[in-house]
């Protein structure tokens, strides 16, 4: 104890050579929980995969919308990479540890993708407020170059703000504990186990958390403001149904992501604790059935990605004779 003293008071950084997950560890049938989570990103890495190819094959689909949900596709599939199978490892094959380098790299890109994943949804939303306050100017605001310009910039956005705040988790120093209880390298977690003043690091995590969570949202909520007054604007009640009718895929997809989050976050506030598991089992859902979910609302809610869907099927289920 009198070096660690020693190497603290001399401004020497203490990194340990990793950190044990240990979450879940009152939760009854953890395990069927996992296998659960583990078919969960089967299916979300499949049906991603299969909105992507529907995409790229179908010229039509090359438009800002599209790039849109492509690129949203794009996110589900590195999110869920990214959670589920370090979970699997964590706690399904009994596996805890994490190195040091490892965990820091997990951190930043399951904050980095969740960012993504929150503006992403703002751009879809962004999207369907020039096709309807705009209808007539849609093309030429919102065209493929501009949309790309836009995903771009917020991926550069979230990978300098996600690297920034990961870079100085290496200015603490862990000298106690390195259990970890979250199901995951988690930020806070892991900067509340350091022995030397993690202000700068609280800061960071509160301040990013309004910006990636509510910043989006807010946009959200304006956007679909706007939407609204144009829409009751309209006369022809037929053109406000249709109109509506173009948002409920973004609108369902909204309430999956921020739902959860929102009411965790609400409980843990008045309530000022809760319990660790159902903490951890509430953020992880959050975290991978919405990316499982994505692609099935829109296949199902948007008619260009059904009918390309059902044509694929169709010429899949034709039988080598019936072609002759």
């Amino acid at each position: 104890m009198l070096d660690v003293r020693a190497a603290l008071s001399n401004g020497t950084l203490l990194h340990p050579p990793g950190f044990h997950v240990v979450g879940f560890t009152a939760m009854p049938h953890a395990n069927l929980y996992l296998i659960f989570l583990g078919v969960v990103y089967v299916l979300t890495v499949l049906f991603n995969c299969f909105i992507l190819c529907i995409i790229c094959l179908d010229h039509k689909l090359h438009s800002p919308k599209f790039l849109a949900v492509a690129n949203l596709a794009v996110v589900d599939i590195l999110f869920s990479s990214c959670v589920i199978p370090g979970m699997l490892k964590i706690f399904l094959f009994k596996d805890p540890f994490v190195p040091f380098n490892l965990c820091l790299v997990q951190m930043g890109v399951y904050y980095c993708c969740s960012s993504l994943e929150s503006f992403s949804l703002a751009v879809l939303a962004y999207d369907r407020l020039i096709a309807i306050c705009f209808p007539l100017r849609q093309h030429a605001i919102n065209t493929n170059t501009y949309m790309l310009c836009i995903l771009g910039s917020i991926w550069a956005f979230c990978l300098i703000t996600i690297t920034f705040s990961t870079s100085i988790m290496k200015r603490l120093s862990f000298c106690d504990s390195v259990q970890v209880y979250s199901y995951f390298c988690d930020y806070s977690p892991v900067y509340r186990l350091a022995c030397n003043d993690y202000s700068l690091q609280w800061a960071t995590a509160v301040s990013l958390s309004i910006v990636i969570l509510f910043g989006p949202l807010s946009l959200i909520i304006m956007s679909y403001i706007s939407i609204l007054i144009a829409v009751f604007r309209m006369k022809n009640a037929g053109n406000r149904y249709k109109a509506l009718a173009t948002c409920t895929e973004h609108l369902i997809l909204v309430a999956i992501f921020y739902l959860p989050t929102l009411t965790l976050y609400i409980i843990g506030f008045f309530l000022y604790r809760l319990d660790p598991d159902i903490r951890m089992v509430t953020l992880s859902m959050s975290a991978c059935m919405p990316l499982c979910l994505n692609p099935v609302v829109y296949s199902l809610k948007t008619k260009e990605i059904k009918s390309k869907a059902q044509i694929l099927f169709c010429k899949s289920t034709v039988r080598p004779e019936e072609k002759l």
